[in-house]
């Protein structure tokens, strides 16, 4: 079955309910954060080898043996798989059609709706799917909060809303950015902006943050060389697109308030998080190229190609540079209609 949040917590804290779990989604470090978790939740602080077998796509063939096979020790065993995908479907169906007690992880990349592993697991009664997505907004300026007052630290709204800007991509790459701020401030300690810019690095957001500036101002050669960039940096095509999208969705929520008779200025402020003050300038600029009724078209077209990106076969990074590059090149038309 597929759960939702409160659910999925619930299931994470106690699987015993459960045979199989799928965690699939675009955040690969919440996947292996919530499959470790999972281990937890069974094994405890046992670390027994007889009660867990771990194993990738290479081992898919073993899961129906594995999940039947008893611990010499006693007590419930755990089948962690890694890099999950269809391929694994058919074991997955002998294995919970078969006997054994043991809990199987199952952690996987992006599955669109259409998966076969998928469809297995949300038709199941006695398995689950979770889905495991970045944080962003409001979740993730309190998941930053909470980690930070864990360890004692204060921080500042202006550093907060910085980072909330920066991380969320990868749940285990922004908590170690986290904790190493943490530890730059020390227990007691306050974080302002200028401590998480200098002791911060960027997770391919800042260079993702110019390739995006760059193509809805219509430099397609900055736009590139930045893209390019921050996907060496591990940026996920399909992340590159999302972020694209909450990009134009600023845009367009600023333009639609200057349309109804708020400033400029004003339509900035009032956006949430806020525009971080050295992006202003830019921001503004292309709030003056682009008209609200060419940013409605340009994000349709940027949820279409997402759609293509988790229905099609069609290479995800292709369709990222592209949908980029199309971007660059409407502003810089825009530009010259001017």
């Amino acid at each position: 079955m597929k759960l939702d949040a409160r659910a999925a917590a619930a299931a994470l804290a106690d699987p015993a309910g459960y045979r199989a779990v799928l965690l699939h989604g675009p955040d690969a470090g919440l996947v292996r954060e919530r499959g470790g978790a999972l281990v937890r939740a069974v094994l405890g602080a046992n670390d027994d080898p007889f009660r867990l077998a771990e194993f990738d796509r290479e081992g898919f063939p073993r899961i129906p043996e594995e999940m039947a096979a008893l611990a010499l020790t006693g007590g419930r065993r755990v089948v962690r798989v890694r890099d999950a995908d269809d391929r694994a479907a058919s074991a997955v169906t002998a294995a919970l059609d078969g006997r054994g007690e043991a809990l199987l992880v199952l952690e996987a990349g992006e599955l669109p709706a259409r998966s076969k592993l998928r469809a297995l697991i949300e038709r199941a009664k006695d398995a689950a799917a979770i889905g495991c997505y970045p944080e962003e907004g409001r979740a993730l300026s309190q998941t930053i909060r909470a980690r930070l007052t864990a360890a004692g630290v204060d921080i500042s709204g202006e550093a907060l809303d910085w980072l909330a800007g920066r991380l969320g991509a990868d749940r285990m790459a922004s908590g170690a950015e986290i904790d190493k701020l943490a530890l730059y401030a020390g227990a007691g300690g306050r974080i302002e902006i200028a401590d998480a810019e200098a002791s911060t690095g960027d997770l391919a957001g800042l260079s993702l943050e110019d390739a995006l500036f760059a193509a809805t101002a219509g430099d397609l050669a900055r736009a590139d060389r930045a893209l390019e960039q921050a996907l060496a940096e591990g940026a996920a095509p399909v992340g590159v697109i999302r972020a694209a999208l909450l990009h134009l969705q600023r845009l367009h929520r600023a333009r639609a308030a200057m349309a109804a008779g708020v400033t400029e200025a004003d339509a900035m402020r009032h956006l949430r998080p806020p525009v971080f003050i050295r992006r202003t300038g830019a921001f503004a600029q292309a709030l003056r190229l682009w008209p609200e009724s060419t940013l409605a078209a340009a994000l349709a077209s940027l949820f279409e190609t997402e759609r293509t990106c988790k229905q099609t076969g069609t290479p995800a990074e292709t369709l990222c540079r592209n949908a980029i590059a199309a971007l660059a090149r409407r502003a810089a038309r825009l530009g010259r209609g001017r």
